[in-house]
């Protein structure tokens, strides 16, 4: 991610999580996290077209959250550090955590209508 050393770090944090604010650049996260991938690997798995696809990898890649390695014609994706897999492991659990506590609610408000 381009650093800009005169902004504050919570612009920088709210920037980073702008990136990652779009359902397709999560799901390419994720099936980075697994293993490296071919765009046409991902296409069937993102299930977009494809340029919508390279327009999302291109703001990951400016990001500075994956890399690509040309192969003749194919693309290849990694991430650029294991920390990207680690941060979308604790989103999860912090989603898990929050559905289990609206099911709690839920589960607590039917049971004082009874």
């Amino acid at each position: 991610m381009v650093t800009d050393s005169s902004r504050p770090l919570y612009r920088m944090k709210a920037d980073f999580f702008k990136t990652l604010a779009h359902p397709a650049r999560i799901r390419v996260l994720e099936l980075l996290s697994a293993r490296e991938h071919a765009v046409s690997e991902m296409l069937l798995e993102v299930g977009i077209e494809p340029a919508n696809l390279s327009q999302q990898l291109s703001i990951l890649r400016r990001a500075g959250l994956i890399e690509g390695t040309r192969e003749g014609l194919s693309v290849t994706y990694t991430l650029t550090s294991p920390k990207v897999a680690d941060l979308l492991v604790v989103a999860r659990e912090i989603l898990s955590g929050v559905v289990a506590n609206q099911v709690e609610l839920l589960d607590g408000e039917s049971g004082s209508r009874t």
